[in-house]
């Protein structure tokens, strides 16, 4: 079947899949480790690449081939690798593309984790990052050295929301021969797509919108068939971070509302949004979707919606904050994100902790900043249960 005129929600359903001899309506899981061939010269061709088809589930498995291929169609990318968790997914796409002595300019307001692999992990393996404000592309400019290979973002980033200019940036990293990724974790290609905008990577952390109700880990990286087809792929074939047929199928299920869900995450953080923006103990409200927020017009040209991500912050630093989320009885106190459920998160102190403190304070995670990932429960219901630690 011909996908290419065909809209988000239905190949978010629809597209990447063949039924089996049994004809199931479901996908299908295969849950093998190894697949059996015809012959050993069969098998030979499967091993040496002459033959296309299914040789060990580590780099090869149609569940999750079915879940590569759904979310390619989606983020309109050539090639799809999937893999274990997020994170791996941004060190497959660094280990696949880069050498030791290559440089990464990536931006400063990056999830905790991931500025911890960029400083620490990746260094002793002779790959350096320089760190810049996301929203100035003159700092960006400045960053590049004769070895720059990549540049590396999220947007809208994580936890403050603030907004890259995809295009902008991408124009400048070509004009020097340098590729840039994009974390899309925030907007899922629902409400964001980095290829149209110029990007040559998108990194995914499924375990978040993707999955949508907090069950499995998972990330991907998808691009150019030569560069994720081949070179991320090949790491992940020796390496091993792969995803697993079960993880894969529940995210095939999550895909299946994708668009519905995030319209509604949408809807209902803009809610939030205003809602805290009139509370009196509040200080600061970040969500793109406020006319306040500075990458406001931005966000509505790169973005068909704001996301369910909302940061706010209030007085009285750590303590106070902690005050505010234990009086929570509704909310979930944890660090994902992208659940139906709301969850509320103190970033300084979980997902940034391993950041220094310094860098904390320049990115604005303060002690006193508060993230929400607004769920898809009654917004009222979310606001009372906030209203009373407020």
């Amino acid at each position: 079947m011909n996908y290419d005129d065909l809209d988000l929600a239905t190949l978010a359903i629809r597209s990447g899949y063949t039924q089996t001899p049994e004809m199931e309506n479901s996908e299908a899981i295969f849950p093998t480790s190894s697949f059996a061939y015809e012959s050993a010269e069969q098998a030979a061709a499967r091993f040496s690449g002459e033959e296309l088809g299914n040789v060990y589930s580590r780099f090869t498995n149609p569940t999750v081939r079915t879940f590569e291929h759904r979310l390619a169609a989606l983020e309109g990318a050539e090639s799809c690798v999937a893999t274990s968790s997020g994170m791996s997914a941004i060190l497959a796409l660094c280990m696949g593309m880069l050498e030791a002595g290559d440089h990464i300019v990536a931006s400063r307001s990056i999830f905790g984790t991931t500025f911890v692999m960029f400083e620490n992990i990746l260094k002793k393996f002779g790959l350096t990052t320089s760190f810049v404000d996301l929203t100035n592309l003159s700092e960006w400019e400045s960053a590049i050295q004769e070895n720059t290979k990549l540049f590396f973002m999220e947007t809208p980033a994580n936890p403050m929301t603030e907004v890259g200019d995809i295009r902008a940036i991408s124009e400048l990293a070509h004009k020097h021969g340098i590729e840039v990724a994009v974390d899309n974790c925030f907007c899922t290609p629902i409400l964001q797509r980095p290829l149209e905008l110029g990007a040559d990577y998108v990194v995914h952390s499924a375990t978040k919108y993707l999955d949508g109700q907090g069950r499995c880990l998972g990330g991907a990286v998808l691009g150019k068939k030569e560069t994720v087809g081949e070179k991320v792929y090949g790491f992940l074939r020796t390496a091993g971070v792969s995803m697993g047929p079960f993880n894969a199928w529940v995210f095939l299920k999550g895909l299946e509302t994708l668009e519905i869900r995030m319209k509604a995450h949408c809807e209902n953080a803009m809610a939030m949004a205003n809602w805290l923006v009139a509370q009196p103990n509040v200080k600061a409200v970040h969500y793109p979707g406020l006319e306040s927020h500075p990458q406001h017009e931005l966000a509505k040209t790169q973005q068909s919606g704001f996301g369910g991500i909302v940061s706010f912050e209030i007085e009285g630093g750590r303590e106070e904050a902690f005050k505010l989320i234990n009086s929570t009885q509704l909310l979930s106190i944890t660090a994902n994100l992208g659940d139906t459920k709301t969850i509320i998160t103190h970033p300084a102190s979980t997902t940034h902790s391993r950041v220094p403190a310094e860098r904390r304070d320049a990115i604005g995670v303060t002690e006193g900043l508060i993230r929400l990932s607004v769920g898809l429960e009654s917004v009222k219901d979310i606001q009372n249960d906030l209203a009373k630690g407020l």
